[in-house]
């Protein structure tokens, strides 16, 4: 008789462990332990986030802090939200982000097109070249631009206080161009030949095949895109400097001087709604698309 083992359910300890009294209290209790402290980890931030918003000035700052807000206050959004000029910093911010989405669907999609499956000379060499600045600091590249942004070489236009300070650094995404080349490779190349078969040139191609079958990670690229952007902070105060062209983050840190503690951590609330909702909504969809293309069938 021959003799079967599900390597699929192979753990560090067995199911007879796990089946007997004392072990299976151990395994829920260590579960527990385990799903407690990282939820508290993880939740506990934005706890304080929302509740101290609700709290009044002389709360929020006293020690030790309180668990609940012994007077809510929901005013304070609204405070929030008119003291700080909340909407014109969030519209400037989506600006931005709708900007950084365009641009870096276009350009970062032409370049993995082209590197999947036009094939150019050196392509691997340029692809190796790529991927190689993903492994220097940002923090080193925040000079160069900055000299660069103020005084853009061959035409010699400042770039302070104009959306394409923020959109151009963005636009060559070495990270998203690799997804996409990763995800246009899991693409058979039957369907290549089929449309130069019938007379498509590389663009049509691309247009009316291969980008209908990638929206999963097009969705992926767009959410990066827009969170790169929402949560971008030094670069931002640093090519804006206009009351007028800030983006939230560092509209709200300009404010936080002269406004009281509570009505700043209301205005962080409200800024951190939209990431959250866009991730509730397409968490799916950026699990789906990160992985496909990762197993060739």
């Amino acid at each position: 008789m021959a003799k079967t083992t599900d390597s699929g359910s192979r753990t560090l300890i067995s199911d007879a462990q796990i089946g007997r009294g004392r072990g299976k209290v151990l395994y829920w209790i260590v579960l527990a332990a385990v799903v407690l402290v990282f939820t508290v980890v993880f939740i506990g931030p934005l706890y304080w986030m929302v509740t101290g918003a609700l709290k009044s000035g002389q709360e929020i700052a006293q020690t030790p802090p309180t668990l609940f807000p012994q007077h809510p206050q929901p005013s304070n959004y609204s405070d929030a939200w008119n003291d700080l000029n909340l909407g014109k910093l969030m519209f400037n911010t989506f600006y931005y982000a709708a900007g950084a989405v365009v641009f870096q669907l276009i350009f970062d999609t032409a370049a993995a097109y082209a590197l999947s499956k036009l094939r150019p000379i050196f392509g691997n060499v340029v692809l190796g070249l790529m991927l190689a600045t993903l492994m220097i600091p940002a923090m080193v590249l925040i000079v160069p631009q900055y000299v660069t942004a103020i005084d853009l070489p061959l035409v010699h236009v400042s770039l302070l206080d104009s959306p394409w300070a923020i959109w151009l650094p963005l636009i060559a995404n070495a990270f998203n161009i690799f997804l996409l080349k990763r995800f246009f490779d899991s693409i058979p190349e039957d369907l290549m030949a089929a449309a130069m078969v019938d007379g498509a040139s590389p663009l049509r191609t691309l247009w009316s095949i291969i980008l209908p079958m990638s929206r999963p990670i097009l969705g992926v690229v767009s959410i990066f895109a827009v969170t790169a952007v929402w949560k971008d902070f030094l670069w931002p105060k640093l090519v804006m400097p206009s009351p007028e062209t800030r983006t939230l983050s560092v509209g709200i840190y300009a404010f936080s001087g002269g406004s009281p503690m509570n009505e700043v951590v209301a205005a962080s609330v409200i800024a951190a709604i939209p990431t959250v909702i866009i991730f509730l909504i397409f968490q799916r969809n950026i699990m789906s698309g990160l992985t496909a293309g990762s197993v060739k069938g």
